[in-house]
């Protein structure tokens, strides 16, 4: 992009000098809030534990231009930055930028003297944390179904909203799947964890209750409808992961 065509909101395109210049009223109205770039780079810098000091000593840049990136809806580095940027966080610009978003994870090739090991159940639960996004299976009318659903775990035990009479709610009463997994596309690394038990339906208020105040989010998929609990009981859970040596 020619300089003359640079976006005064975008920030210096040098900002190892130190914080972006002021911007204009309107601008500043314009940008208040993280964008998409500044939320991926602030989600993946938290991601790998690192602070915005970590990630600006890595890149030569100034820990407040790595926050104004993380909090303006307009703000973009420049190229070089970028790159730098990218390296930092193990990851790559068009992931950055949101372009493999509508991809299927893994699309890069495999690492070299890869192996695969086998998890304990301790780093299982460690891996499956307190919420995120998992995959559920279940047998339907139609055949076997996978879904993905938001869930969490409360008191050591997955569970995730659904709404009634929805191909997730058919799994309640049924011995079902469910899948977290993680993949790394700068290392070709990852992991995945497994856990077999049965599906049953919350009914018992004062638990909903505790769902409902514990639980990290509402279903991203949304709607006022989605008020059905179903939590997973566990009869196995598996591991695997792929280091690299």
């Amino acid at each position: 992009m020619p300089e003359q065509a640079r976006n005064a909101t975008q920030g210096p395109a040098d900002p190892a000098a130190g914080a972006p210049p002021p911007a204009t009223p309107a601008a500043a109205s314009a940008a208040t809030s993280p964008g998409d770039f500044g939320r991926r780079v602030a989600t993946r810098r938290e991601e790998l534990g690192l602070s915005r000091e970590d990630v600006a000593e890595a890149t030569g840049t100034a820990a407040e231009y790595l926050e104004y990136l993380e909090q303006r809806s307009t703000a973009m580095p420049g190229t070089s930055v970028l790159i730098r940027l990218a390296d930092a966080l193990d990851t790559t610009v068009a992931a950055l930028h949101g372009g493999e978003a509508g991809l299927p994870p893994g699309h890069g090739r495999a690492a070299g003297h890869a192996e695969l090991l086998e998890l304990d159940p301790q780093e299982c639960r460690l891996k499956l944390s307190t919420h995120g996004v998992g995959r559920i299976a279940t047998e339907t009318p139609q055949g076997l179904a996978v879904l993905p659903v938001n869930y969490s775990v409360v008191d050591d035990t997955i569970a995730f909203r659904t709404a009634p009479g929805s191909t997730a709610a058919a799994a309640v009463g049924s011995r079902v799947a469910f899948e977290v997994d993680r993949v790394e596309e700068a290392l070709s690394q990852g992991w995945s964890v497994l856990v077999q038990g049965r599906a049953r339906e919350v009914t018992d208020p004062a638990v909903v209750r505790r769902l409902e105040a514990l639980a990290y989010s509402r279903p991203w998929a949304g709607g006022p409808d989605r008020d059905l609990w179903v939590r997973v009981d566990e009869e196995r859970i598996t591991g695997r992961r792929i280091a690299v040596r």
